[in-house]
């Protein structure tokens, strides 16, 4: 479900809504914001953050609303400062929402183009070119900022060449890095940040979210909505993707093969695996993907006081399901012998954790 919107989409950005660095209005992470504030207001803010969390929570959102607060001399230094908003028509906020403000950079993969598709990595030349912002002074004395948006798409060149920065700091420069697996970021990167884990939003917010977007989000039937609250997981926007009957449908078919392990209903299975092989069925394979990912995480959750030696198996599995589909998606391989075979480890996962 989503609406039209013109000129062409960053990468990951959820078609049809705002950009975080145009999305003014927040929900929740109330304490993740407090954070900022206190640093601000007691002039002790580290010079990098961590923001870490699952996907679609805001963490991007809440960067670029500390990155707008910090641009702004007069709040930045404000020490009565109680919340981060910004009236959509401050001179800051536009220039943010435009990527225009000379004293923000933004590492990213590069959004997609008419002749040349979006990359899949943020090179080191990238990251070169972004960071000499911080070899001069800022024009009006104030902070200068660099937004990683995400940890995940840095290469081990690029994320070297960001910690040489980090490592010995200009005076009044920010770093925040929003990374949905805090835990894989270089060491020597999350070692000189301090850590902010931003939790999965309560439906409340998700729903406040949900309003704030229009037609056609806000059309979703009162059903539909509440299923994919159940199957989001706190996270707007896989709950935003899944205000879709069909999808909803097909997330509960998946769930139902996965439950019946460790005795695979095999018809079904091959039958899955015939589906997904088709050449239009990227975003069935996907949320395949995404929720066997999902299972896994709860059954561990759930199990969790067996033990890590019971649990082993199942972390193992996991993993070899995230190599084995990077190397799907790199040499364009058939997925039916994967699909077949990811089965066939989560039932014998299932089995050695029972």
């Amino acid at each position: 479900m989503s609406r039209e919107r013109e000129g062409p989409s960053d990468p990951d950005q959820l078609e049809g809504a705002l950009h975080p660095r145009e999305q003014l209005a927040f929900f929740g992470h109330r304490e993740g914001e407090g954070a900022f504030i206190e640093g601000l207001r007691n002039a002790r803010l580290h010079h990098a953050w961590l923001i870490g969390g699952p996907q679609g929570i805001g963490k991007s959102t809440l960067a670029y609303r500390v990155a707008r607060t910090l641009l702004d001399p007069r709040r930045s230094n404000d020490p009565g400062l109680s919340s981060l908003s910004m009236a959509p028509d401050a001179a800051v906020a536009r220039q943010v929402a435009a990527m225009s403000h000379p004293n923000l950079s933004v590492l990213r993969r590069t959004p997609a183009t008419d002749k040349k598709a979006s990359s899949s990595t943020i090179p080191v030349e990238a990251v070169r070119k972004a960071l000499a912002m911080f070899g001069s002074t800022s024009a009006d004395g104030g902070y200068r900022v660099c937004i990683v948006d995400s940890a995940e798409d840095l290469t081990i060149s690029s994320a070297n060449a960001l910690l040489k920065v980090i490592e010995e700091p200009p005076p009044r420069s920010v770093f925040l890095i929003v990374s949905h697996a805090p835990q894989r970021v270089l060491p020597t990167i999350s070692s000189r940040c301090r850590r902010l884990q931003l939790r999965p939003l309560e439906d409340t917010d998700i729903r406040s979210i949900i309003g704030t977007l229009g037609s056609p989000w806000t059309e979703a039937p009162e059903h539909v909505v509440e299923q994919a609250l159940r199957h989001g997981e706190g996270s707007a926007r896989r709950t935003l993707e899944l205000l879709d009957a069909d999808k909803v449908t097909f997330i509960e078919q998946i769930t139902r093969l996965l439950d019946g392990l460790p005795k695979p209903d095999a018809k079904q299975i091959y039958a899955l695996a015939e589906a997904l092989a088709k050449r239009d069925a990227d975003d069935s394979y996907e949320l395949t993907l995404e929720t066997v990912q999902s299972w896994v995480s709860k059954r561990l959750n759930e199990q969790a006081g067996l033990g890590s030696s019971r649990l082993a198996p199942l972390v193992e599995v996991c993993e070899k399901i995230g190599r084995s589909a990077r190397e799907i998606d790199v040499f364009n391989l058939d997925r039916r012998p994967f699909i077949l075979a990811m089965f066939d480890d989560l039932a014998d996962a299932v089995r050695r954790a029972a």
